[in-house]
């Protein structure tokens, strides 16, 4: 490979015309995951703000309903439920209400050592229990769901933040090895064409460092975001099951207004 000449001694630029294609290879390595981990940096702030702004608004709308049914039009709007997860929650449970009284009418099924002498209630054990426990495994189903798709791209960012300093390194260790060889070639060995070379190799481990940085504060940023509207959806879960138990009215939640 030929020498870049036109670079200023000691710059990134130089480095890349002195490396051979490892170290290019590397640093266009470093380049796509630095594109890639702000591309969902980006995408997920995006997301959670619109989650944020959308669900702010659903719950200030569904805590001044004055039932779960007069409320249902707006839960099972498409539009609502979409980027929405307290909507989601709030359709299932109206959801597996109705599908419960359809297969018990009188909404009282046996318990379980009943269900056992019986061959169970609605056909399959999903649809055994009370109108609760039916209830909780719906909404279950449902938290589980949203957790998953909250981590989405979490594990990118993880792994950049994880992997990025060590390509770096690996950089920096194969351009002092092949600044070395060259200074060995030429059999010239004083500090300045030392140096050089090496200062030049240890750019690497900073582009590792730069691409590592941010991909982890936005895993924490994220992760935590995560966590506290995973708590919120919990007590908003806990909230319809009590609701949709009861048949009481929204303005007889303890928890309303939210």
């Amino acid at each position: 490979m030929n020498p870049d000449t036109s670079a200023v001694p000691g710059s990134l630029a130089h480095f890349l015309g002195q490396t051979d294609l490892v170290g290019q290879l590397l640093f266009a390595t470093l380049v796509l995951m630095s594109m890639l981990s702000w591309i969902w940096i980006v995408l997920k702030g995006v997301h959670m703000r619109r989650l944020r702004s959308r669900s702010r608004h659903f719950l200030q709308a569904f805590w001044k309903a004055p039932s779960l049914d007069q409320a249902r039009s707006h839960i099972e709007s498409p539009d609502t439920r979409r980027d929405n997860p307290f909507a989601e929650l709030a359709a299932q449970a109206l959801q597996a209400r109705d599908h419960h009284t359809a297969l018990a009418p009188d909404s009282v099924l046996p318990e379980a050592g009943e269900l056992a002498e019986s061959g169970g209630s609605g056909g399959s054990l999903f649809a055994s229990g009370s109108l609760q426990d039916f209830v909780t495994r719906s909404l279950r189903r449902v938290l589980d769901e949203e957790s998953t798709r909250l981590e989405r791209g979490l594990t990118t960012l993880a792994t950049i933040a994880s992997t990025a300093p060590f390509v770096g390194l690996f950089g920096t260790v194969w351009g002092i090895y092949h600044a070395l060889v060259a200074i060995g070639m030429s059999g010239s060995a004083s500090l300045d064409q030392i140096a050089g070379p090496v200062g030049e190799a240890l750019i690497m481990t900073a582009v590792g460092l730069f691409v590592a940085i941010p991909a982890v504060v936005a895993y924490n940023g994220y992760t935590r975001s995560n966590r506290v509207l995973a708590a919120r959806l919990d007590a908003f879960a806990f909230d319809l099951l009590t609701l949709v138990s009861t048949g009481k009215t929204l303005a007889a939640s303890p928890h309303s207004p939210r």
